[in-house]
C-alpha cells in the first residue's frame, strides 16, 4: 500500500520538478523492495553479520539511581560505525544497487551519517559523494578522515553557515543534475515523501529490539522511550514501535545557549510550520518565512527543521518535545563518561541531560529507555575544548 506522504497536516513532497520522476521511482522502488523477502533477507543478513545487530539494552546504575526507577541505554553507539546511522544506509545502499544506480551522495552533519554511507559504497562497490558544511568539516575531522579513507569525496559547503542545512541544499542540487545514475541516501527522517517513511522503516529496528529484548528481562513494555532530535531519525526508530501502546515517548532538542537567547535549535519548541527541504514540518523561521540558522554544540541536531512525522506526534499529544542546553549536554557527556564509562555523542548527550532533567516524573516501578544513537569519539577534541573554555571562564 502507498503512504499518503502526510502525517496528518504535515510532510509531503514539495520540490523543483525535475525532482519529482526520481522521488517516484524511488517510492515505486521502495514499495517493491520492502515486500521482497530475498530483500528483507538480505538487508538482515548484513544488519546482523556486518553492522553488528541487534544491539545490547544496558541496564544502567548510574542513571537508574539518577531517576530513580530502572534505566536502560539502548547502545545504537555499538554499531558498526559508531550510530545508529548504519541501519539506514544498509538498506538504501541495498535499494539503490537494486534500482541500478551507480553513484550514493549524502548530505551530513556530524559525519557519522556520512561515514556510514562511504562504508556502504566502499562494501557494494559503488562511488559516494559526501556534502558536509564546512564548519562541521572542522569540528568533525575524524569522521572527515574516515569517509576518506572508505573511499568517499567530501565536499565542503561554505554557503550560508557551512552546517547541515546548507549540505542538504546543495545535495539536492547535485540530486537534480544527476538523476539517471545518482541516488541520494538521505539521512534522516525529513525531505520529500517518501524519505521520511523509508528512513523510519530502516529504523524501526531499534523500536522492535527494545520490545523484545525489554520484554526478555522484564516481561514488559517501558514507561518511556527518550531520544534526541534534530531530524529525527533515532527518535523516530525507538518510538515507532511503541506509538500506538501506552509507552510515554519524549523527544529532546537541542536548546543550545538556550530558547529565549534565540541561539538553539529547538524547531518543535519553538519553530512555526512551514516548508523546508521538501515537506511541510516545523521549522525556525521569521515572520516572513525566511529560516533562521539552528544553532547546537553538536553538529548532528544542529537544524532547524524536523522531520514531519514529530511534527504530527507533537500535534497530535502523542509525544511530548522538551530542550537541553549546550551547557546541560556537556555535564552529561562528561558525567556518563565517569560513572559508567561510556562516551556518548554529544547527539545522545542531549537524551541523558533531559532525562536527568525530567527525574522526578519516575519511580522505582517504572523502566525508561534511552536511546544512545551514537558513541562520542568523534567529538571528543569540540567538547573538551568547550569543557575547558567553560571552566576557564568560572
Amino acid at each position: 500500500m502507498r503512504h499518503t506522504g502526510t502525517f496528518g497536516r504535515f510532510g509531503g513532497f514539495y520540490v523543483a520538478e525535475p525532482l519529482i520522476p526520481a522521488l517516484e521511482e524511488l517510492e515505486s522502488a521502495w514499495i517493491e523492495a520492502r515486500d521482497d523477502p530475498e530483500f528483507a533477507g538480505a538487508l538482515a543478513g548484513l544488519l546482523r553479520d556486518y553492522a553488528g545487530r541487534p544491539t545490547p539494552l544496558y541496564r544502567s546504575p548510574a542513571l537508574s539511581e539518577e531517576l530513580g526507577c530502572a534505566v536502560y541505554l539502548k547502545r545504537e553507539d555499538l554499531l558498526h560505525g559508531g550510530a545508529h546511522k548504519t541501519n539506514n544506509t544498509l538498506g538504501q545502499g541495498l535499494l539503490a544497487a537494486r534500482m541500478g544506480k551507480t553513484r550514493l551522495i549524502a548530505e551530513t552533519g556530524a559525519g557519522q551519517h556520512g561515514v556510514a554511507t562511504a562504508m556502504i559504497g566502499a562494501r557494494l562497490g559503488l562511488d559516494v559523494k559526501i556534502f558536509m558544511g564546512s564548519l562541521d568539516v572542522a569540528r568533525q575531522a575524524p569522521n572527515v578522515q574516515r569517509m576518506k579513507l572508505f573511499g568517499a569525496e567530501v565536499i565542503p559547503i561554505d554557503n550560508g553557515s557551512g552546517s547541515l542545512k546548507d549540505a542538504i541544499n546543495e545535495a539536492m542540487r547535485y540530486w537534480t543534475e544527476h538523476i539517471r545514475d545518482t541516488f541520494y541516501v538521505f539521512g534522516t527522517a525529513a525531505g520529500p515523501h517518501p524519505y521520511p517513511s523509508i528512513v523510519r522503516d530502516f529504523q524501526r529496528v531499534i523500536g522492535e529490539e527494545i520490545h523484545a529484548q525489554l520484554h526478555a528481562a522484564h516481561g514488559r513494555g517501558p514507561t518511556a522511550v527518550i531520544a534526541c532530535v534534530g531530524g529525527g531519525s533515532n527518535a523516530i526508530g525507538a518510538f515507532a514501535r511503541f506509538i500506538d501502546e501506552d509507552t510515554a515517548l519524549i523527544g529532546v532538542e537541542p536548546g543550545g545557549h538556550g530558547v529565549d537567547t534565540g541561539k538553539h535549535g529547538a524547531t518543535l519548541g519553538a519553530g512555526r510550520a512551514g516548508c523546508l527541504h521538501g515537506s511541510i514540518s516545523y521549522v525556525l523561521q521569521d515572520a516572513h518565512g525566511q529560516i533562521h540558522e539552528a544553532h547546537s554544540i553538536s553538529a548532528g541536531l544542529d537544524y532547524p527543521g524536523v522531520g514531519p512525522e514529530h511534527a504530527h506526534l507533537m500535534a497530535s499529544g502523542r509525544a511530548e518535545y522538551i530542550s537541553a542546553t549546550d551547557d546541560e549536554a556537556l555535564d552529561a557527556f562528561a558525567w556518563l563518561s565517569r560513572r559508567e564509562g561510556i562516551l556518548p555523542a554529544l547527539e545522545s548527550s542531549h537524551a541523558i541531560a533531559g532525562a536527568r532533567r525530567i527525574a522526578d516524573r519516575f519511580g522505582p516501578d517504572d523502566v525508561v529507555v534511552i536511546n544512545l544513537s551514537g558513541r562520542g569519539d568523534k567529538d571528543l577534541a569540540h567538547a573538551m575544548a568547550a569543557l575547558d573554555a567553560r571552566e576557564a571562564a568560572r
